[in-house]
């Protein structure tokens, strides 16, 4: 759901869903990943799927207002996290933090909030407070895009000159998903500064 450093959706690759890979890495978000334990109703979905639809077409204020609508009728964590992507695709990333910590609040096993909150303070220079919250995401029982957070921390620690850690969670991404064009780019670059 979200964010590499998405923005719009940190690695949303958040699109960069932002703090990092939130999204998919190539841009797009499947609004079903996940397996989802808690069920919508059929209105929250439809508003859910309508929501999604709105943000995808770049309609986002609309967006935001179903999303809300599904929320209200049937809140999930996943609702929350892409209300928040939504956010962050405005450069709203105080209130894309807040829905986030409001999915963790839903369900706590659900990654992607972890993950965008820690992509959401990459876009916002918090480049610290970020680590515990991608370390969150890799832990997390319920996430499927697990390269993400590796991805975003591997991110960090470049930012910090800390090559060592980096690669190996670049490594840790590409082992993930092998066919992660950012990983195998940065780790690519990475070795080649070295030698």
């Amino acid at each position: 759901m979200s964010p590499e450093s998405r923005v719009p959706r940190p690695e949303s690759e958040s699109p960069p869903p932002p703090g990092g890979e939130q999204g998919g890495g190539d841009g797009t978000v499947d609004p079903g990943r996940g397996t989802r334990d808690c069920v919508m109703n059929e209105t929250a979905e439809e508003y859910f799927r309508r929501a999604y639809e709105a943000q995808m077409a770049g309609e986002l204020d609309r967006a935001v207002a179903l999303y809300k609508k599904s929320i209200e009728l049937g809140a999930t964590a996943e609702a929350h996290t892409f209300l928040g992507w939504t956010y962050s695709f405005q450069r709203k990333y105080r209130e894309a933090i807040a829905e986030c910590h409001r999915a963790i609040g839903v369900d706590p096993e659900f990654g992607n909030p972890y993950n965008d909150i820690g992509a959401y303070l990459i876009e916002l220079g918090r480049w610290e407070e970020a680590i515990p919250w991608f370390e969150k995401a890799i832990e997390a029982p319920r996430y499927d895009p697990r390269h993400f957070p590796h991805f975003n921390l591997a991110r960090v620690y470049i930012q910090r000159y800390e090559y060592t850690p980096a690669i190996e969670h670049l490594r840790k991404a590409l082992e993930l998903e092998p066919r992660y064009g950012s990983a195998q780019r940065e780790l690519q670059r990475i070795l080649t500064r070295m030698n």
